[in-house]
């Protein structure tokens, strides 16, 4: 097992889970370019790196959740990246949604330097996170994962192997789909529900127990993400309509949806 790990993204999902590797007993070497976020990593064991570059020379295998393709590009393959670093046999995984193409670029890069990458597409939220409940949808030789799944596990209570490369990262847009249009129908049934007269928690709970009852559904009246979700959750909108286009596919409920993002998650 890998016990020198890295963990580059200490966010709100992020933060959790390398919380979770040093209290776990791994060796942490982690990088943010937020200092108080480092900071309060290395108060309970983790090392404090000063790049990208650095963890990669510290540690076996490698997460990275940042924000978007290019902040994982950066981190990955740029000047001061990982593969700069990273010895021959190292894994790097991915945990961040981007495109497909970015993915793959990065995987052909990796394999140059003879250090393996996968895909963890994260589906659960922060709290699952800290709870040890994730799920993650893996893409990837089955190989690589086993030998990354002591890590995976330390915060993940399923993990799920999608297939090839890029399959986590496929599932993860097929997620975000499905729950964008929950979240436009459990925002205008309570809407409706309210201007009828009916109290929000009371209609809560009854769904429920109804053919309408959803994750979201069941806790809308706690529904109140911050504005880095929504550009999160835009964002990953985005890269599954983009690749839905060039499949041929037409998916109006989602396009629907994206549009009205800043009103729905305000």
């Amino acid at each position: 097992m890998a016990t020198r790990v890295g963990f580059i993204g200490l966010g709100q999902q992020g933060r959790p889970m390398a919380i979770n590797l040093c209290r776990d007993g791994f060796d942490v070497s982690v990088y943010d370019i937020r200092p108080d976020a480092v900071a309060e990593l290395t108060a309970i064991g983790a090392i404090a790196a000063r790049s990208p570059a650095e963890v990669g020379r510290n540690a076996e295998i490698v997460a990275v959740i940042v924000l978007d393709d290019a902040q994982v590009e950066a981190v990955v393959a740029g000047a001061d990246g990982l593969l700069g670093t990273m010895a021959p046999g190292g894994a790097i995984v991915i945990h961040s949604t981007i495109r497909l193409r970015t993915l793959r670029r990065l995987a052909a890069l990796a394999e140059s330097k003879r250090v393996d990458l996968i895909d963890a597409a994260v589906g659960s939220n922060a709290a699952g996170a800290t709870n040890r409940s994730m799920t993650l949808l893996v893409g990837g030789d089955a190989r690589v994962i086993d030998r990354c799944r002591p890590m995976l596990a330390s915060s993940a209570a399923q993990i799920a192997h999608m297939g090839p490369l890029g399959a986590g990262l496929a599932a993860k847009l097929a997620h975000q789909v499905i729950l964008a249009l929950n979240i436009l129908g459990a925002s205008e049934g309570m809407s409706l529900g309210a201007a009828l007269g009916v109290v929000p928690e009371t209609l809560e709970k009854a769904i429920r127990t109804c053919r309408a009852q959803s994750l979201i559904a069941d806790h809308w009246t706690d529904f109140k993400p911050g504005s880095h979700g929504a550009i999160v959750f835009q964002k990953d909108l985005t890269i599954a309509l983009e690749a839905a286009e060039e499949l041929g596919l037409s998916m109006p409920g989602a396009v629907l949806i994206r549009e009205l993002i800043p009103r729905l998650m305000s």
